[in-house]
């Protein structure tokens, strides 16, 4: 089978020929259709990442594709989704919805649980609360814009270019401002931040009282030290979520809200946006892509 081979941190991908997997007791084996890349691929490939692979490494952590006998199925792995074909443990196989596409469950499962877990499980999240949603147009804002939506949120975007605007209203946000034009006077009860550095820092002041920060990553810079003073004094939270770590340590919370996600889509509540499709072999011009920050939605490839 052929796979995108990352030989080492900040090296280009390689398109090589690797034996097939062969499915150990408990796992299944999966034709992958679509493998959906997040920025933590970004990070790992530029040696940033806390957890790093030993190379030369696969990357990826969400796919699509089909059994052997040809059920479609999506799943959330370790590492491995940038290739034809994929060992997966059978307990984290999760049906494809009828009518769904691969690339759509590609980029739905890690991608939805990062942005409904914490506004389901960690945040004290009320009706008519105002959520205010970074990186919006990401393949995480996207998410995080209908899940607070559905949770009867009141959801105002920010992203860094006016270009993705219209598509944070479409997905149902009231309000949406690129990030320098945010009025300086917006207060919220709820940040979601995928982004970090200062954008993190000064969502701690928009906090209304009580109100609570989801730091999700840092794809705009490492988050700055924050002194409990600063939470104490404005009576609010900071919450974090690592989806990776949860899956591990609580995987009875994953099955469930994952069995709930599955619900609000069946619904039309929710549906996952995919920006980009990149067939296998041009790997490289599609973390280039996300890289940019160009790309809505979620960027997929397609072996």
């Amino acid at each position: 089978m052929r796979a995108a081979v990352l030989p080492a941190v900040d090296a280009p991908f390689e398109l090589r020929e690797v034996d097939d997997p062969v499915p150990a007791d408990g796992k299944a084996l999966v034709r992958v259709r679509a493998a959906g890349i997040n920025f933590l691929d970004v990070l790992i490939r530029r040696g940033r990442y806390p957890q790093m692979p030993e190379f030369p490494a696969v990357l990826g952590v969400e796919l699509a594709g089909e059994l052997e006998d040809g059920t479609r199925v999506m799943s959330m792995i370790p590492a491995g989704a940038y290739a034809e074909l994929v060992s997966v443990p059978r307990a984290s196989l999760v049906p494809l919805p009828d009518g769904a596409t691969f690339a759509e469950g590609a980029g739905f499962i890690l991608t939805f649980l990062t942005a409904y877990v914490p506004l389901t499980r960690q945040v004290r999240f009320e009706e008519a609360q105002t959520v205010l949603v970074h990186a919006a147009a990401g393949g995480v804002g996207s998410a995080a814009i209908q899940v607070a939506r559905a949770l009867g949120a009141r959801v105002i975007a920010a992203a860094g270019s006016a270009e993705k605007l219209e598509l944070c209203r479409e997905l149902g946000a009231a309000e949406a401002y690129v990030y320098d034009e945010l009025p300086d006077d917006l207060r919220v009860d709820v940040v979601v931040d995928p982004v970090g550095g200062e954008l993190f820092e000064a969502a701690v002041a928009r906090l209304r009282p009580l109100g609570q920060l989801v730091a999700i990553g840092y794809a705009g810079g490492l988050w700055p030290e924050l002194q409990p003073a600063q939470l104490v004094g404005r009576n609010v939270g900071v919450q974090g979520v690592y989806i990776g770590r949860l899956l591990r340590h609580a995987p009875d919370v994953i099955a469930a809200a994952t069995r709930e996600l599955l619900e609000l889509w069946s619904s039309r509540r929710i549906r996952p946006v995919v920006g980009a499709e990149f067939p296998l072999a041009e790997v490289e011009d599609a973390h280039a892509l996300v890289e940019s920050r160009r790309s809505v939605g979620k960027v997929v490839l397609v072996p």
